[in-house]
Order: C-alpha cells, then structure tokens, then sequence
C-alpha cells in the first residue's frame, strides 16, 4: 500500500508500506494491504511503519524518521496528533 505523511511545513515520507501502525484515540491500531476504508484521529505517539524495501535517510527527513537499528525496513515518526485516511490502498496522513 502507498502511505504519504504530510505536516504542515512539508511532506515527511511517501512510499510503500507492508503495514503501518497507529497512535489512535483509543489505543494503538493497525491497517495491512486490503483494509477496508477508515479515516481515524490520531494522537500524540509514535506511527511505526514496515516499509517493503529498505529505508535510505537524507538530510531532509534526519530528524524526523528513525529508522530501526536492527531492522532497515522499519521505521518511526512521532506525530503530535492528526488524522489518516486509508482507501483502495493509499494511506494519508496529515500530522501535526
């Protein structure tokens, strides 16, 4: 599935993603390819993504993405809120 996470200030990451985890309102959630449509609130936390293909940083998103040291393919963002949207396989993500 494809998955852009995107602030105000600029767009942090797009790509293709195996899974992506969630902080929810009520808890920590998950979506894989082919989940049905949702669009949920976030919270202040951590979106956790398994990336298909290995994670390279650049200097524009050093700060923003931490990627797993045992793990190139897993990475991290802390959001302070937001909202994400899932259909046909897209994800968005608009963070604050």
């Amino acid at each position: 599935m494809h998955l852009e996470i995107i602030t105000p200030e600029s767009q942090i990451f797009s790509g293709e993603a195996e899974a992506v985890k969630f902080p929810g309102l009520d808890g920590t959630f998950q979506v894989l390819q082919n989940h049905s449509s949702i669009i949920s609130a976030l919270s202040k936390g951590e979106i956790k993504v398994d990336l298909i293909n290995s994670f390279k940083k650049d200097s524009e998103t050093s700060d923003l993405i931490q990627v797993d040291t045992s793990n190139d393919r897993l990475i991290r963002i802390e959001i302070n809120g937001g909202v994400m949207e899932m259909l046909n396989n897209k994800v968005i993500v608009l963070a604050e």
